[in-house]
């Protein structure tokens, strides 16, 4: 498994619309305007440096999800070479993780490569216009290090948008396992 970081894409990009199947409703979902707070997260079922995230997703998505702020995890993984982020175990993991935000199937790959992501995990967070405001890390938690997840980076983000403020522009890249491309 080789690292790769975020490629930071610039701050006040737009947010690129998409409708896309959720894998736990069989729904196809959109991207949703009028929301204070808009977090795109990239994520799959099987890389450690999701995996080691996940309470911590679980924890923020109760935390945050509301009427000012929307949270999306979509899954771009190539699941030929993949299948364990076949829509399939997307649900069965959304369901035993209790994750109370879609989680989104890319089949194309096209959202992943229209917003840039690189990586698992990768974290886009628009404003109330779906302006780029924060991309980066969740916090400086990773496999193997002892320091724990607490969703720092992402929370201060969204603190700051949902008080109507910018998140600093100073951000750190987000690093995990590559975007599996077919």
């Amino acid at each position: 498994m080789a690292l790769v970081k975020s490629r930071m894409v610039e701050l006040g990009s737009r947010a690129f619309e998409f409708e896309l199947l959720d894998a736990v409703s069989g729904k196809k979902v959109s991207l949703a305007q009028g929301r204070k707070a808009t977090l795109v997260m990239f994520i799959c079922n099987h890389c450690p440096y999701v995996k080691h995230l996940f309470d911590g997703l679980v924890k923020l998505g109760q935390d945050y999800q509301g009427d000012d702020t929307k949270i999306y995890a979509i899954s771009s993984n190539d699941v030929v070479n993949y299948p364990q982020d076949s829509p399939e175990k997307m649900k069965e993991l959304a369901l035993e993780l209790g994750f109370n935000f879609p989680y989104l199937y890319d089949e194309t790959q096209e959202v992943a490569k229209s917003y840039g992501a690189e990586c698992t995990p990768d974290f886009f967070l628009y404003n109330d216009k779906l302006e780029l405001a924060y991309r980066g890390q969740f916090d400086d938690s990773s496999p193997g290090k002892d320091i724990a997840i607490t969703g720092r980076d992402i929370r201060a983000a969204l603190d700051a948008l949902l008080s109507e403020n910018s998140p600093l522009s100073e951000q750190t890249p987000s690093m995990g396992c590559s975007i599996k491309w077919s």
